[in-house]
């Protein structure tokens, strides 16, 4: 099987996680988050995020994401997003089927919203013949593997709130972004005023499920439902919590990224130098975005996985995972090299 660089979802589960798995294997406890596993890792999310952090199970990114959606939401409110954001672009639209909420995209150069990109969409309150805006919605890494700074998402948050509105983060890569910037979970999202969290690990190393971390304590109170009738409800929840028990001992979830990270890194310095190769974003996690020749990419993707994300640019996303070594990067830099040597 080829080593992949077409996503972090590629890669396998870490021995630590599986062991967390298996260990939560051997006993009998009760379903539904009424175990001792649901419990700890509750603890230790309010150990990460601050108190007032109330998390919830979910089984995927998609469900938690649209979770967390639909508890800050009604079916009247728009959703505003980055034109590049998963919710808008890989989620079959199923953000906008369980929350009914119209879902406005905005350009952006970066995959960054800014409160003056933002500000535009703000219209129609009040109106009744307008989707009321209710929430913005970032990613953090975004989906070009460009970070917010703290500073850009605390003035998100204000300007959502200025207006009755609330913050939404997709945070499937959050774990990059803070082990790349070194700045807290904490100092990321509590601190800056996010009001809802969907906080993913299988990009960086667990095997399934992710959580929905809430902000704000009237939000919690009728969630339970809202996830069960969205059938996001995993009867053996300790499975998805003894992986974050795990994912948070040692600060594991720190080790993987920044491994990914570093992968990234490298990958982008040897590319650097080949003139037929242009990065277009900074490489500031595990995703390296780059326009290369058609015909060279079509012959690379005869020998490695990897994406195009813009067909008309031919702009590509290499990613980078916990188990990328920097044999796998050397091998795809020579064959690289190879195939644009050729063409000459």
């Amino acid at each position: 099987m080829k080593r992949s660089f077409g996503s972090d979802n590629h890669s396998g589960v870490h021995p630590l996680i599986l062991d967390a798995i298996q260990h939560a294997s051997v006993e009998f406890v009760p379903a539904y988050g009424e175990d001792p596993y649901t419990q700890q890792a509750e603890i230790l999310f309010k150990e990460e995020f601050g108190p007032d952090a109330h998390v919830f199970f979910a089984f995927n990114g998609t469900g938690a994401n649209v979770l967390c959606l639909k508890t800050l939401t009604q079916s009247h409110h728009s959703i505003l997003c980055a034109e590049s954001a998963h919710i808008h672009n890989d989620e079959c639209g199923a953000p906008e089927r369980f929350t009914g909420c119209k879902l406005i995209a905005i350009p952006t150069p970066d995959g960054k919203l800014t409160p003056n990109l933002v500000q535009k969409e703000l219209k129609g309150f009040g109106f009744q013949h307008h989707a009321q805006p209710g929430v913005i919605s970032v990613s953090q890494s975004t989906e070009l593997g460009t970070l917010y700074t703290p500073d850009e998402i605390a003035a998100l948050a204000h300007l959502a709130h200025q207006h009755n509105m609330y913050l939404h983060v997709d945070g499937s890569r959050l774990s990059n972004a803070s082990a790349f910037s070194g700045i807290s979970f904490k100092e990321y999202i509590t601190d800056t005023g996010v009001d809802a969290l969907s906080f993913g690990g299988t990009k960086n190393g667990m095997l399934l499920g992710e959580a929905v971390v809430l902000l704000r304590p009237e939000l919690a109170e009728s969630f339970l439902y809202t996830r069960k009738q969205a059938m996001q409800l995993f009867s053996k929840s300790r499975f998805i919590a003894a992986q974050y028990i795990a994912y948070f001992k040692d600060r594991l979830w720190k080790t993987l990224a920044t491994h990914a990270n570093q992968m990234a890194a490298y990958l982008a310095s040897l590319v650097e130098g080949i003139p037929q190769v242009q990065i277009t974003h900074p490489v500031e996690g595990n995703a390296i975005f780059a326009i290369i020749p058609r015909d060279v990419c079509n012959k690379l993707l005869e020998k490695h996985l990897f994406y195009i994300w813009d067909e008309n640019l031919c702009q590509v996303r290499w990613m980078c995972s916990f188990s990328t070594t920097k044999e796998d990067i050397d091998i795809f830099i020579s064959d690289l090299k190879s195939i644009i040597n050729s063409n000459h």
